[in-house]
């Protein structure tokens, strides 16, 4: 009797552990679904503010460096937060940052203040900095490494559905009738192109007032749900043994080139993302009411990608292999944009994102593995490397000045041939 009980109990056990886990896992993915929906709206905001505030390429792309680069300046403070707060807490915090970003858009649009609308994308950022921070770090731990790229592929449906639905909502409000108000502006005064435009800026502001009261409402549900804390500061004795001697987390070069590879991912995800619109309405002519969809099928083919994924990693491919495999399709991708015209050129670039689609998952375990005590500080690090959303499209817009819109996407080839190193042998460096 005794020994059926324990089986019994043993099987409960079982069952409530894996009912907590599918728990987990659904409220994260409801975060990711967050991060994909605020992130990818930059894809319209950036054409929709170059008409609103009057910019150049240069000027537009300001859109997401004020994103992403605040990523950079409060990763290392994102994990100061998470040591006081613990995951779950910390990404309660990061929404409420981030409702408080979304609410600065009401003022920047009644003003027209193309600075305003940066300061709220800034703080935006920030509170994702702290949120991916907490969520990254977490998905990966949640379960065995050698899954951890099929549980954030899971993730990133979440995100890219999300990412995927924002610019066809956002842009059907406020890129409705764009063709017609860029063409009918320089016949008008001063007075009324002023008046055009205010009323144009005025579009965004009932999406953002919703975007707010979504971001609080979860906030409070995240902090009164059954999140289970991770506590990373408990090593294994094989991990404790391997990092006695560890100091710094400079002393882990495979988390330091992970860093350097996903800062180039997620500026080639940016580029590929954000630029497409742009580059389709301007660069190739296309109009504004076909052009405002590519955004979704550069997101679309990201899901295909995850898909492959979740189905593929660890049992027909390891993450690593997957990750070779992502950067050689990145390098074609790109030359087939650079090289041909029209749709092709176009469609190209949205062909990148089932090439960028498992560099995410694959990076992350690969450049965590065996850090122990420092997942935490090792986590910020890596989200510092989503800066490259910041920087690399500013170059993009700079060079789509200087030279050609589709000549810029030479940027990227360079980029994916360093993941790909990282992908055969810079992940193993270890000393």
């Amino acid at each position: 009797m005794t020994k059926v009980a324990s089986t019994v109990t043993d099987s409960a056990g079982k069952v409530e552990g894996q009912n907590n886990y599918m728990r987990s896992i659904i409220i994260i993915g409801a975060l990711f679904f967050i991060f994909g929906f605020v992130t990818w709206l930059n894809s319209v905001l950036i054409p929709y503010l170059k008409i609103a505030c009057q910019l150049n390429d240069f000027q537009s792309y300001l859109v997401a460096f004020a994103f992403y680069i605040s990523y950079l300046v409060m990763a290392i403070p994102s994990a100061w937060v998470l040591k006081k707060t613990g995951f779950k807490n910390g990404m309660s915090v990061g929404l409420l940052i981030m409702s408080v970003g979304a609410a600065v858009f009401i003022p920047a649009a009644m003003t027209r203040v193309y600075e305003l609308f940066l300061l709220g994308l800034f703080v935006q950022g920030t509170g994702l900095a702290v949120l991916q921070t907490a969520s990254n770090p977490y998905v990966t731990i949640l379960g065995p490494i050698e899954s951890a790229a099929k549980r954030i592929s899971i993730m990133g449906i979440f995100n890219k559905v999300a990412g995927a639905l924002a610019p066809i909502v956002l842009g059907a409000i406020v890129l409705s009738n764009a063709d017609a108000l860029v063409d009918s502006l320089g016949a008008m005064s001063a007075a009324e192109k002023a008046a055009e435009l205010d009323a144009l800026a005025a579009k965004v502001i009932a999406p953002y007032l919703v975007i707010v009261a979504v971001l609080i409402v979860l906030a409070v549900l995240i902090y009164f749900s059954s999140l289970p804390e991770v506590d990373t500061d408990k090593e294994d004795e094989t991990v404790a043994a391997a990092n006695t001697n560890k100091k710094s987390i400079l002393q882990f070069p495979h988390l330091l080139m992970g860093a350097f590879a996903l800062f180039l991912y997620v500026g080639v995800e940016v580029m590929a993302g954000d630029t497409i619109i742009s580059y389709a309405a301007y660069g190739q002519g296309i109009p504004f009411t076909e052009a405002k969809f590519f955004t979704s099928i550069t997101l679309i083919a990201m899901i295909v990608g995850y898909l492959i994924g979740i189905a593929a990693i660890p049992k027909y491919i390891k993450q690593e292999k997957a990750l070779q495999i992502s950067a050689i399709l990145g390098v074609l991708f790109s030359l087939s944009a650079i090289l041909t015209d029209g749709y092709v050129s176009v469609l190209s670039i949205a062909l990148l994102g089932l090439a960028n689609a498992l560099m995410w998952p694959a990076i992350w375990p690969l450049a965590l593995a065996n850090l122990g005590r420092f997942t935490k500080i090792g986590s910020s690090l890596l989200i510092m490397g989503i800066a490259g959303g910041a920087i690399l499209p500013l170059i993009y817009g700079a060079l789509s000045d200087a030279f050609s819109a589709q000549q810029a996407y030479w940027l990227m080839v360079p980029c994916y041939l360093f993941i790909l190193y990282y992908a055969v042998a810079g992940y193993k460096v270890r000393s």
